[in-house]
């Protein structure tokens, strides 16, 4: 069993940064793979960012291409994600996740953990 508990978000301004952190506990994220996903009001969740377990290949949404970047401390048991020049449209609670295969994934479904999530909310 994986428990995940996300921090980091918060108020930020158009163009502003923010670093959001993943840490889990219970067991190690050994051969985890882990993602991020967001759901707005009123929209479905929808996929961010993935990192594999060895960190080696890493998965991005159109969306956030350029902007936000994922990355992994396995020593720390820590997944991350920095959002910079956020938009307004950024704007969703941000959940972590983890599933039991070392290959990340975009689809919610190949995912078996979550986090509780992270409210961003980014004014213009």
């Amino acid at each position: 069993q994986v428990q995940l508990v996300e921090s980091g978000g918060g108020l930020a301004q158009a163009g502003g940064s923010l670093r959001l952190s993943c840490a889990a506990s219970g067991r190690t994220l050994w051969r985890n793979a882990m993602g991020w996903f967001r759901q707005a009001p009123g929209k479905e969740r929808e996929f961010v960012a993935a990192i594999s377990w060895s960190g080696g290949i890493i998965k991005t949404a159109n969306s956030v291409k350029g902007r936000f970047t994922i990355s992994r401390d396995n020593a720390k048991n820590m997944v991350y994600l920095q959002m910079n020049s956020l938009d307004p449209d950024d704007t969703a609670v941000y959940n972590c996740a983890a599933r039991t295969d070392p290959a990340p994934a975009t689809s919610t479904y190949d995912y078996h953990y979550w986090g509780q999530g992270t409210q961003v909310t980014v004014s213009s």
